[in-house]
């Protein structure tokens, strides 16, 4: 199974916010200058993370966006689950597979999916940035913040 590049850069995204200091708000044009990512993906990003209450997004003067939970609460399978449009591996309905009735593909394509979220439901965003933050800012180049 390989994720999308949406939900890469939507995990990214979160890991960068995660790094800065507690009330630094960060904007699309950074992450999308820090990532090499279009603009309009981290737009769509940051405005789907926001309508799902993981980030605080602000318009105007002093706008920009910011973790609203706490790193160690955001479960990286409800990221994947919340970002990507589908897990089905497989696609047996359209057009209908012939061997439909008879196959146990779809049935071990489901299992291993969900053993790779169950993996997920094991690992925080704070995880994700935990033994290598001084590494993680140093490439980000955060230590100004």
């Amino acid at each position: 199974m390989q994720l999308t590049r949406y939900t890469d850069y939507g995990l990214r995204t979160l890991i960068y916010l995660a790094l800065l200091p507690k009330d630094k708000r960060a904007s699309i044009d950074e992450i999308s200058r820090i990532y090499d990512i279009s603009r309009n993906n981290v737009n769509k990003i940051v405005h789907q993370l926001g309508k799902a209450g993981i980030i605080e997004t602000k318009r105007g003067k002093g706008g920009g966006f910011l973790l609203k939970r706490d790193p160690a609460m955001l479960n990286i399978a409800e990221v994947v689950l919340l970002l990507e449009n589908t897990l089905q591996v497989v696609e047996c309905q359209s057009p209908q597979c012939k061997i439909l009735p008879a196959c146990k593909l779809k049935g071990i394509l489901g299992q291993a999916t969900q053993a790779f979220l169950d993996c997920l439901k094991t690992y925080t965003l704070a995880d994700l940035i935990e033994s290598e933050s001084n590494n993680l800012i140093q490439i980000l180049n955060l230590e100004s913040y």
